[in-house]
């Protein structure tokens, strides 16, 4: 697909991430205003709760985007996803004789404050990168022993907190938690040493389901993406995984994009996933290509700095894909809800430069990386800002999701000193 052209002129930059083509989903507010819904286009958001209102939007019988979350036009179902959109085009394509009428909805990007995009109803995280995995496994078991014998049939996750998932720009502080490393007899309870990032896809749910869905069904259910950073405190984790995996050493925050790219922007660079070194049981087999080639990077700026590329990856490098994923989380009819997120799994590549967490690119603290400042990392200093970027390359345009950044803030003092 070729570049669509608007009358906001900003939108047909090549290099721009919100064209005509994209029409991600935000909720922003101005100074002064609640937050509303807004769809990013060129260098404004247009403020579609107020077009809603005004009646230059007629989704359906009653008002789907008036709250401050895309929730409710998700819950209303794909017919009116489609109408959504559609109307969006007709009134911002070149030409459109609405312009006059649209043009007031608009506001500098530059000049608002953004939100969460959706009310999180339950969060999934899931192992789903091969590469990830095989590096991990390396670290901790040997390369003989990698992967957990369940890992090439099977997408393995956990649930995570949905309470702790936040948006792009909210600081994220430093966790105290249970600490051992292997010299000493028992642990002990102090901040965090070994702070991580984990570089994500996150998938949107956008329609329930009551019981065991197909492959097929399951994409149909995906609203739209946003990149996803899964923070991890790898001592914490290394000591409390034992029997039952992930707990404290993930609930500290997730950080997630302020807009919502949809099925729809993203349809054009499907991808397939990967060939299977084992035959996938029948239910996980994908009728169509169900990845995404999304190009990704991974900036880390040191307090007072300026940011180094640590990391370049690509969303194709998944072993499962999301409608994968959420197929199998209904198998045990697990019913899914509107504004269930799922997180892919570190998306890491073959090489070096390409993986997606501080714990593969140090490996394990051994190998520090060098910061285009000169200064070192092994982990996640105090003062670090990290920044998630994905995008996808089209004929004459981009589509982006915008930053997904977060600032560590230090730990607080004891939480428990009296």
């Amino acid at each position: 697909m070729t570049l669509i052209r608007s009358w906001v002129d900003t939108a047909n930059d090549p290099s721009c991430p919100f064209p005509l083509n994209n029409l991600p989903y935000g909720v922003f507010s101005t100074s002064g205003t609640q937050p509303r819904c807004g769809v990013a286009i060129g260098d404004k958001v247009l403020d579609v709760a107020a077009m809603e209102k005004a009646g230059l939007l007629r989704l359906a019988d009653t008002p789907l985007l008036a709250s401050a979350a895309w929730n409710p036009l998700m819950d209303a179902g794909a017919v009116i996803w489609d109408k959504l959109r559609s109307q969006l085009m007709g009134h911002l394509a070149q030409g459109a004789d609405t312009q006059d009428q649209v043009e007031p909805y608009l506001h500098p990007l530059s000049g608002v404050t953004m939100h969460m995009p959706f009310s999180v109803t339950e969060f999934t995280d899931f192992y789903a990168g091969r590469n990830h995995a095989q590096n991990v496994g390396t670290i901790f078991r040997g390369n003989d022993n990698a992967l957990p014998v369940n890992w090439l049939h099977i997408p393995i996750g956990y649930n995570g907190r949905a309470s702790s998932v936040v948006v792009s720009g909210t600081g994220v502080r430093r966790p105290w938690g249970q600490l051992k490393s292997p010299e000493q007899e028992a642990p002990t309870f102090q901040p965090c040493r070994r702070f991580d990032l984990e570089l994500e896809m996150g998938a949107i749910v956008g329609k329930p389901s009551t019981g065991p869905i197909t492959v097929a069904e399951a994409d149909d259910m995906i609203f739209g993406y946003v990149l996803l950073n899964d923070w991890s405190a790898r001592d914490i984790q290394a000591w409390e995984y034992v029997p039952l995996g992930p707990f404290q050493a993930k609930a500290t925050a997730t950080t997630i994009s302020p807009w919502i790219v949809t099925k729809a922007a993203l349809a054009p660079f499907r991808a397939p996933t990967p060939e299977r070194e084992k035959p996938l049981l029948a239910y996980l087999e994908e009728p169509r290509p169900m990845l995404y080639n999304i190009d990704l990077r991974v900036e880390l700026a040191p307090q007072g700095g300026t940011a180094t590329e640590i990391a370049r990856t690509n969303y194709t490098q998944m072993y499962y894909s999301a409608a994968q994923q959420l197929a199998h989380h209904t198998t045990s009819g697990c019913p899914m809800r509107v504004g269930d997120l799922l997180g892919s799994g570190t998306i890491s590549g073959p090489t070096k430069d390409s993986r997606g967490s501080m714990l593969e690119l140090s490996w394990s603290g051994k190998e520090p990386i060098t910061l285009d400042g000169g200064e070192t990392r092994s982990f996640l200093e105090d003062g670090d800002t990290l920044t998630l970027k994905g995008t996808c390359h089209g004929d004459g345009y981009s589509i982006g999701f915008g930053d997904c950044t977060g600032r560590i803030l230090p730990a607080l003092t004891d939480p428990y000193a009296r």
